[in-house]
């Protein structure tokens, strides 16, 4: 049986399908930016991302009769804009291979051999240079705009199928599933991916606080 959708999200979804154009700029303004972050993971320029959103409004305005609620309405409007953007990537060259992990992700462990101990030490394979937590460093030098665009930096260094689920998962705050439902992707590939990505920025944020 499929769970029921909260009462305030059926409203939100009556009130889309009756053409009230008050709930849909509600929903424009609430996940709009969010969409043109996640759209400039997959094309080549934020002209082509705001194409891709824009067309993934269409495709909630057509489709929200069919909506059936079996996610969430946030995780189904990502869902269209995700595969939209997959179909812009393709006319564009740009395919993301999310149902690999070959490739340009293949690249063995995340994070570098020698952060561990060698087998002539007491502890091998422990960590020789653990990882700083972040919530140890200060405040306000951690929240601190530079840092912030350490973060902007690092991430669009990063492939673009890390840099789509670390974004949905850590900047935009899905959880697994909806990853995996609006991507269409295993709970392997989200977890292998979200991991590699969070390792990298992790080590490109204790550079920058050293």
């Amino acid at each position: 049986m499929v769970a029921q959708p909260p009462l305030e999200e059926r409203r939100l979804v009556d009130a889309l399908r009756a053409g009230d154009e008050s709930a849909f700029t509600r929903l424009v303004e609430e996940y709009g930016p969010a969409m043109l972050r996640v759209a400039r993971m997959f094309v080549s320029s934020r002209a082509v991302a705001e194409e891709v959103v824009q067309e993934a409004w269409v495709g909630v305005l057509n489709g929200i009769g069919r909506f059936e609620g079996r996610s969430s309405l946030k995780t189904w409007i990502f869902r269209i804009l995700t595969n939209t953007a997959k179909t812009r990537a393709v006319r564009e060259g740009r395919s993301i291979p999310f149902s690999s992990l070959a490739g340009e992700d293949e690249e063995g462990g995340a994070v570098d051999a020698d952060r561990f101990l060698g087998d002539d030490t007491r502890f091998p394979g422990h960590w020789a240079a653990p990882p700083q937590r972040w919530e140890a460093a200060p405040e306000g030098r951690l929240l601190a705009a530079e840092t912030l665009e350490v973060l902007e930096r690092e991430i669009a260094k990063l492939p673009a199928n890390q840099a789509v689920v670390v974004t949905m998962r850590d900047v935009e705050g899905f959880d697994a599933d909806d990853v995996c439902n609006a991507l269409d992707i295993s709970e392997t590939n989200q977890r292998v991916l979200l991991h590699r990505a969070r390792t990298k920025l992790r080590r490109a944020l204790e550079e920058y606080m050293q």
